[in-house]
Parts: structure tokens; sequence; C-alpha cells
């Protein structure tokens, strides 16, 4: 009989998904990986298999804790103009679409998993604007996501003048 898991599988897969929401797959090394969660790198790869399959698994937990619960709160909405505000402030004021942007730019052109998993948070968000906007729901959605790739792209400081 092994030793018992000395480690929370659910928070090391939070903790990937943080590194992977902010540094992407490619800039997520599996020392990263190691450092911040503080498991050897043997019981990460017996528990999770390898990078990717650990990248797939924080994609999923994403889509379960951060995108589903926002998209449902979002389709309670009828009013347009709250149910716009409420899913930009939703995924401009935090993390609720970084792991998902990352995901689709960087591995869903490479990876049908990756590209399955994208395919679910953006359906869920054109489906939670359904209510208040109808057939306008798919071209917010890109609007939102949009927006929130665009914050992504701004640098976080001002560059210095030489």
């Amino acid at each position: 009989m092994g030793r018992p898991r000395a480690f929370d599988t659910d928070q090391a897969v939070s903790t990937a998904a943080a590194l992977f929401a902010t540094h992407g797959f490619e800039g997520t090394s599996v020392d990263d990986l190691v450092t911040a969660t503080g498991i050897h790198r043997g019981s990460l790869y017996k528990v999770f298999g390898s990078k990717r399959s650990l990248h797939l698994t924080a994609l999923r937990r994403h889509l379960d804790h951060e995108i589903h619960p926002v998209t449902a709160a979002i389709a309670t909405l009828t009013d347009p103009a709250q149910a716009l505000t409420t899913a930009t402030a939703s995924y401009d004021n935090g993390p609720a679409a970084g792991l998902l942007l990352l995901a689709a730019a960087e591995r869903a052109p490479h990876d049908p998993e990756v590209a399955a998993l994208v395919a679910e948070g953006i359906t869920a968000l054109e489906e939670a604007l359904r209510p208040s906007h109808g057939d306008a729901a798919p071209q917010l959605a890109s609007t939102v996501l949009g927006s929130r790739l665009r914050l992504r792209a701004l640098p976080t400081t001002t560059p210095k003048e030489y």
C-alpha cells in the first residue's frame, strides 16, 4: 500500500490554473508548477501524468468554477444593458476569461481537447447573453471576450523613455 497523498489535489489544480492564466501553457514550466504548488515533480507526474494533462484539468476546473457560475448568473438577466454590463464586469475585473482566452489563442489551434473546452466556455457566454440579446448574443460575447483580450495586451507599467 502506497503512502497517502500529502497534498490537496484541488488546491494544486487551482494554483496551476492561476499560473496558466497568468503565463499561458508555454510560459509555465514544470519547475514553475513544482515551486508554486509545493509538490515534488514525481508526485505531480504521478497524479496528473503530464503538464498537458494538468493544463486540461485546470481548464476544466476553470470552466466549472469560474466560467459556468458567471454565465449562469448572466443568463438570469433579461435587461440587455444589465446583462452586458454584468458580462463585461465579470470578465474584465477578474480572471474569469484569462485562462480561457490564453488557451484559445495558444493551445486550441493545436490541441482538439483544449479546443473543445474553449468552445464550451465561449458557447456558455453566448447562451448566457441569448435571453437578453437574442440573435446578437454571439457578437456580444465576442465583444466581451475581445475587450478582455485587449485589456490583457495593455502594458502593466509605463515604459521608460530613453
